[in-house]
């Protein structure tokens, strides 16, 4: 294929150079299908697609993500339950066969400390620095996603420390003969609970819920939340609900008392707590970008607002956006893909490259119904708007195969495949 030279956003032969920040479901997508489509590929998670342009368009994207490799995150409740599961679902950067294949790619250990949109530059962290660095950047992605404290997710930055976090994790609960409390009926604490059963089936295990129906804190149908307590009891989970956790007492190092609302007490060796405690990883990006909890505002093209300098050239996609409906890794990769394509319109009109009496046609966000599939065990359950709520062992097969989705989402971006296979 031609490879096309010309001048770019800055007036210089020099390749695009794109910045994504954070390197999971929707930072990966992104990189990945812009660099399919500078080079004139179709975009890899529609590869019967025809390609927009054959034309190639020089480009460099740099990845920079806190954690030293890709962790499915979808898979936190296996990965903190299984010795044998844990290792498959952290993947180092420098071993993904599609990352360390891609032309004009590098990914970054590191954080990014700010953003001057303006001057479109970033000041960057590596891993195990206290110096910044200064980027400059044609393009920036933000997918950095949400922070989440343990054991909602591990904490590590690297595969090592990932590997022993979750493993020491696994041995308390595997010593927990006293039972285990997972606290908080949200989507964690349902597949947590039903991961410590499935693994440990000899465990006393509870789920206790503050609420009178579980996924209390989304808008989901009440026969979802009771198809997801029924497959509990199915997996041996004991859920208790409209009680919360008022007081806890360590009576020994690996026993703890736990007080309910209606003043009985239970004990457990350990106390899992899965309320969620979110906060953003925005704090790099200027205030006029973001609402007050910290989620990045964006139009329906994934472009940050047009009170942001630049702002046709600023994205953001996955959880970090507001945006509505449930987050999911799906969604995530949806916008992932559709900032690269957006970005791809703008350089191919740049370079002139559009077709003679064509227009840019941007990709558009549409609102996103509520809609959650969930892992129960060897169970699961499904709903969204069209189909309803459905439940049971194929539905788990269908939304997560064997291994919590990992496969699902390792095929779909093609991490496993060298670029241009």
């Amino acid at each position: 294929m031609p490879s096309v030279v010309a001048p770019v956003t800055n007036g210089t032969t020099k390749p695009y150079k794109v910045l994504v920040v954070g390197g999971s479901y929707a930072g990966l997508t992104s990189a990945l299908i812009l660099l399919d489509l500078c080079h004139g590929r179709s975009p890899r998670l529609v590869p019967t697609e025809t390609p927009v342009s054959t034309q190639q368009i020089p480009v460099e994207v740099t990845i920079v993500d806190e954690r030293d490799g890709f962790f499915h995150l979808i898979g936190t409740p296996v990965a903190l339950a299984s010795e044998e599961a844990a290792p498959k679902f952290w993947k180092k950067f420098s071993d993904i066969p599609a990352l360390k294949t891609a032309p004009g790619l590098r990914c970054v250990h590191g954080s990014v400390e700010s953003i001057d949109c303006g001057r479109k530059a970033a000041k960057i962290v590596k891993h195990g620095s206290v110096k910044s660095y200064e980027e400059t950047y044609d393009f920036l992605v933000v997918a950095s996603g949400l922070r989440r404290v343990w054991p909602t997710v591990p904490q590590s930055r690297t595969e090592k420390e990932y590997l022993k976090e979750a493993l020491d994790h696994i041995k308390l609960v595997e010593s927990a003969d006293k039972g285990v409390v997972v606290v908080g009926g949200g989507a964690v604490g349902i597949e947590m609970a039903a991961e410590i059963k499935e693994h440990f089936p000899t465990l006393d295990v509870k789920l206790i819920h503050s609420r009178g129906r579980l996924l209390s804190a989304e808008d989901l149908p009440d026969d979802f939340a009771e198809a997801a307590a029924t497959l509990l009891g199915e997996v041996g989970v004991d859920v208790v609900l409209g009680q919360r956790v008022t007081k806890t007492r360590e009576l020994a190092p690996t026993l703890q008392e736990l007080t309910l609302s209606n003043g009985k007490t239970l004990q457990a060796s350990i106390v899992i707590s899965a309320i969620s405690r979110i906060t953003s990883t925005s704090s790099f990006l200027p205030g006029s970008a973001l609402d007050k909890e910290g989620y990045v505002k964006v139009s329906s093209n994934m472009n940050l607002l047009p009170e942001i300098p630049n702002h046709t050239h600023h994205y953001a996609a996955g959880d970090i956006v507001r945006w509505s409906g449930i987050k999911r890794a799906g969604a995530a990769m949806h916008m992932g893909q559709m900032a690269a394509r957006n970005i791809h319109q703008r350089m191919l009109n740049d370079l002139g490259l559009l077709r003679a009496g064509k227009e840019m046609k941007f990709t558009e966000l549409t609102p996103v119904p509520p809609m959650m599939g969930l892992s129960v065990g060897h169970l699961g359950a499904c709903y969204s708007p069209d189909e309803g709520t459905k439940s049971g062992e194929d539905i788990r097969k269908l939304f997560f195969g064997d291994d919590m989705g990992f496969s699902i989402c390792w095929n779909y971006m093609r991490l496993g495949e060298e670029f241009g296979l």
